[in-house]
């Protein structure tokens, strides 16, 4: 394939692209960073626009790309969706519908990015569906910052981080994406998107959670299949402790049950006290890991999902990971928009 066979692809879900387009995405992105670190100007998108659909909140997303686009010589612009018209509902009376809000915006800018979570819905799926409706207006490409699904930005960003770090040696590696215990009560796309890749990359994959905090199903067997196809392994455990045992890499975070949208935040809380313990301690990665690297998407809960020394000593990842943001993004801008380099 071609570096140019990406101009005008969206990247909406981790299946979205495949192994040999994440590989160059990887392969652009170290590119990208040797460029930042050298002070070498790369201005691939000069003169273009990103613009940024919030609905809702971010810090490392939104610094991420705006820099991002700054440092490839074009534009990025913030749109806050409750200071336009633009109604999820396609009726008459709500106000301006994705298509017509898609379709023009697709005038005025390059790209289009969309942070859609789940206090911003009304069920489950809702934010990818919003996405696809975008994408199927838009003329052109449309990435996903966050959606109740997916999150394809973060999973590039922490494959990338582990072949980094492990010296691009990530197959059969074990990595543990486990619940841990918050009163935050947060979504699913973070840990889906890195179980997804994970699988593709032919990780053995383990997914670890209270009974009741089971991931999307869907999700749940394109993992499987993904590891299937790619001679990695994919499992799901309810213990915590048996889980971690021997795991290189360890994603500690917390998600919400099937019913959230259903019983409502309060009753989630409920459920999330009886577990805890589901705490990523330096006990439990001295004891049980080999090593536990910490990876997590962040913001981390330190004391709950993960205790402070295991945030903070030799086998943390998480500022690295945090850094890989930029340069894994200016990859996906450059490859989807267009950028000559």
């Amino acid at each position: 394939m071609s570096w140019f066979d990406l101009k005008g692809r969206s990247l909406i879900g981790e299946l979205d692209w495949t192994r040999e387009e994440y590989d160059l995405a990887m392969k652009l992105t170290d590119q990208i960073k040797g460029a930042y670190y050298s002070r070498k100007a790369h201005p691939y998108l000069e003169y273009k626009t990103f613009a940024m659909m919030f609905f809702s909140g971010s810090t490392r997303t939104r610094m991420s790309f705006e820099a991002g686009m700054t440092q490839l010589g074009g534009h990025s612009q913030f749109l806050n969706p409750s200071t336009m018209r633009l109604s999820l509902e396609d009726k008459p009376g709500a106000g301006e519908t994705v298509k017509d809000t898609a379709k023009a915006m697709s005038r005025f800018c390059d790209g289009i990015g969309i942070r859609l979570l789940d206090d911003q819905i009304d069920y489950y799926g809702h934010a990818d569906e919003v996405l696809r409706k975008f994408e199927e207006h838009s003329d052109v490409p449309i990435i996903n910052m966050a959606s109740d699904v997916n999150h394809p930005c973060q999973s590039l960003t922490d494959i990338h981080t582990m072949h980094e770090k492990l010296q691009g040696d990530v197959k059969n590696k074990k990595i543990v994406i486990t619940w841990a215990y918050t009163p935050w009560i947060r979504g699913r796309c973070s840990v889906q998107g890195t179980a997804l890749i994970s699988s593709l990359y032919g990780m053995d994959v383990v997914v670890a959670n209270p009974p009741e905090f089971d991931l999307d199903p869907n999700v749940m067997q394109q993992c499987r299949d993904e590891a299937s196809k790619s001679g990695g392994s994919f499992e799901i455990s309810h213990d915590m402790d048996k889980a971690l045992e021997g795991a290189t890499v360890v994603f500690p975070r917390n998600w919400f049950t099937g019913k959230r949208y259903d019983i409502g935040k309060e009753e989630e809380l409920k459920i999330a006290q009886k577990y805890q313990d589901w705490c990523y301690t330096a006990d439990r990665q001295k004891k049980l890991c080999d090593p536990g690297y910490l990876l997590q998407c962040m913001p981390v809960d330190r004391g709950n999902e993960a205790e402070p020394a295991v945030c903070d000593n030799k086998l943390s990842w998480i500022y690295d990971q945090a850094e890989n943001r930029l340069h894994t993004q200016k990859a996906i801008m450059t490859l989807t928009m267009g950028g000559r380099l």
